[in-house]
């Protein structure tokens, strides 16, 4: 018997979910409680204390000068867009293998998603396509750095004060990435967050924010939040209600002083998997120099998708598959044009990517109980060298 086969039998099958989301709430137990009595016990649960402090603490971890915390990631690009004016007519440069939501925020405002194919490495968008896309129409561009991998931000910058266009960083994934020691989201016009309890740092329902160092862009983004009025009841902008509740802000503030160690566990982790997946025929992570991936997934890819994922379901390994159509492709977005092949490598990472168990209280006897079954699929496909 092979010594994979040994490794797999050696442990008791497993449940070993995608993510974890009840373990760090058991880490943290006693401050989160204690942060949600403290709010409870105010009052104040719509734009009350917490949600400033915590603002304050986001603003300061990213090095920037204004933090909005806003309803959900989609809001704050949704909120962000408007602020800038983006509206019907318009064109934004964006992914296509993505969440639906950074293609979605284009359209809701009238504005015409373009898509760019992306970089069959990091996932991201492909910046060397980026010119040729920008048009007359063009009035933004939203790199999302997805997965937690940093896009290459120099060559977006470049591009964007040549033509003179917003960057509305899509950093929903990425928190606490940073490329070339700098915090994404901080690079461009503005940066957008989201706390959606599978993110790496996840709060106990929906919460996003938009950080940027541009006073004017802050001043509109605060008054679209609250239906579009300062002061109260006098309304300057047709608006939105898109707030940070304080019980989610609270928490996430108990939790922001832990993410740098969380995500370092990530990366160790994610060390691990590169490691020991070398001898099959995966198609790995990559780290480009200067970029510090903070992994809110681990995505491989293989033709076998598919039965990949039924075969770690059938152990009792949780995984998923991101994203199985492109954007350009959905449906909705038919009557753009984009014909099948048209952005060949998106087209083929949505065959063919998938994510594999990683979070930070993940057990080292779970991590490699997910290799020794997947060393198992390809050893029995005869692929494992």
């Amino acid at each position: 018997m092979s010594i994979t086969m040994h490794r797999l039998n050696y442990f008791t099958k497993r449940e070993v979910p995608l993510l974890d989301t009840v373990a760090q709430y058991n880490y943290l137990k006693e401050e989160l409680q204690a942060a949600m009595n403290q709010v409870l016990e105010s009052g104040s649960y719509i734009m009350g204390p917490a949600v400033k402090q915590f603002e304050e603490a986001v603003a300061k971890y990213c090095g920037i000068k204004h933090a909005i915390g806003v309803a959900n990631g989609t809001d704050a690009l949704l909120l962000t867009l408007d602020a800038l004016g983006i509206g019907p007519g318009d064109e934004v440069i964006t992914s296509p293998f993505t969440f639906f939501a950074s293609a979605e925020v284009i359209s809701q405002l009238g504005a015409v998603p373009v898509f760019i194919d992306i970089e069959a490495d990091s996932y991201n968008i492909d910046t060397t396509k980026l010119e040729a896309a920008i048009t007359p129409k063009t009035k933004a561009i939203i790199p999302v750095h997805i997965f937690g991998q940093p896009v290459e931000m120099d060559a977006v910058m470049e591009l964007a004060h040549k033509y003179g266009l917003h960057v509305i960083e899509d950093a929903c994934q990425a928190m606490g990435s940073a490329y070339k020691h700098r915090p994404v989201g901080s690079i461009g016009t503005a940066g957008c967050f989201s706390f959606f309890p599978t993110k790496n740092l996840g709060g106990y329902g929906d919460g996003g924010m938009v950080i940027t160092n541009d006073d004017e862009l802050a001043a509109k983004l605060r008054i679209l939040r609250v239906h579009g009025s300062n002061p109260k009841y006098y309304h300057s902008m047709i608006g939105y209600n898109s707030r940070l509740d304080s019980l989610q802000a609270a928490m996430l503030k108990v939790k922001l002083p832990h993410l740098d160690d969380w995500n370092r566990k990530r990366r160790q982790k994610a060390l691990v998997y590169t490691a020991q997946l070398r001898v099959t025929p995966l198609k790995l992570p990559m780290e480009s120099q200067g970029m510090y991936v903070i992994y809110h997934l681990y995505i491989i890819q293989t033709p076998h998708r598919d039965a990949l994922l039924r075969h770690l379901a059938d152990h009792g390994v949780g995984s998923g598959s991101y994203y199985p159509v492109p954007l350009h492709r959905q449906q909705v977005y038919q009557p753009l044009g984009y014909g099948l092949g048209s952005l060949p490598v998106a087209e083929q990472a949505a065959l063919g990517t998938m994510a594999l168990p990683l979070y930070p209280e993940m057990t080292d006897e779970d991590q490699a109980y997910v290799i020794a079954v997947v060393h198992d699929f390809f050893e029995k496909r005869g692929e494992l060298q």
